[in-house]
């Protein structure tokens, strides 16, 4: 980011603590371990190219942020650039974080410097070859970081809202899209459902093809993760309905609008 990109904004550690719950920080980086406000890393995330582990993002200032500028660690969550210069792994969402208004990302950061310190030291990448190469993360991001949205047209402030949301802060795409064989999101068939990584099921397709709730149903799950089925939230969705009940009605309604307005994507014959 340019070296003037926060200059003139101020910090607000409780919005913070919202876009802190709407982007789902805590479900990669607060240790299994751990207490649920601290943020030491150490979670593996399993995926084709490799196990990536959650660094400590806490606020000590040697294993974990305390010691980065503002302006780097806005670099790192909206550029995927690291305060050493070097690109960082796409298994951080900063492609869906690029989205997100500066502002926001600020008041992120001032909430994240109220929490406490860890200094469980981090863990390195266990990665294939030629995936550890980070050589190979510039011509990557040439290719798939984008700062287009999906759904161009969003002729409501709710719909631009839900768009902000589901597409930036949430990084919805992340799971539920389908990826090709280089880890770029193949955006044909967006939110259509993904092979999960972890090897066990799928991730669902949630396009109007598929999901058939309605927005109050939809919004409910996201509040209580029961279903219409009377049905509860299971596995990492469990996660994220726990940082998707801290926003507001409002919010989750226009959740549930924007995921009923995206484009319907049929599933692909067995």
């Amino acid at each position: 980011m340019p070296d003037d990109a926060l200059i003139g904004l101020t910090g607000d550690p409780a919005n913070g603590a919202l876009v802190f719950a709407a982007a789902g920080c805590a479900s990669c980086h607060v240790a299994t371990d751990g207490p649920a406000n601290l943020l030491s890393g150490g979670k593996r995330f399993v995926s084709d190219f490799g196990s990536f582990i959650a660094p400590n993002i806490s606020s000590d200032a040697e294993h974990g942020i305390g010691s980065w500028t503002d302006l780097e660690l806005a670099s790192a969550i909206k550029a995927g650039v690291g305060r050493d210069g070097r690109h960082l792994y796409p298994a951080f969402p900063y492609t869906a974080y690029s989205k997100a208004s500066t502002q926001d990302i600020v008041d992120l950061i001032a909430y994240l410097r109220t929490l406490p310190a860890s200094d469980r030291p981090d863990v390195p990448h266990a990665l294939d070859f030629p995936f550890n190469q980070r050589i190979t993360l510039g011509p990557w991001k040439a290719l798939f970081l984008r700062s287009d949205w999906i759904l161009a047209d969003v002729p409501t402030p709710q719909l631009e809202r839900g768009r902000y949301l589901v597409e930036s802060l949430g990084h919805c795409t992340e799971c539920h899209t389908p990826r090709n064989a280089l880890g770029g999101l193949q955006t044909a068939r967006w939110m259509a459902g993904a092979p999960n990584p972890s090897g066990e099921g799928r991730i669902p397709n949630i396009t109007p093809a598929v999901l058939k709730w309605s927005e109050g149903e939809i919004a409910e799950y996201l509040k209580s993760g029961f279903t219409p089925d009377f049905d509860s939230a299971g596995g990492t969705m469990a996660a994220v309905v726990r940082n998707t009940a801290k926003l507001s009605d409002a919010d989750r309604a226009a959740i549930a609008a924007y995921l009923k307005a995206i484009p319907a994507v049929a599933n692909e014959e067995p």
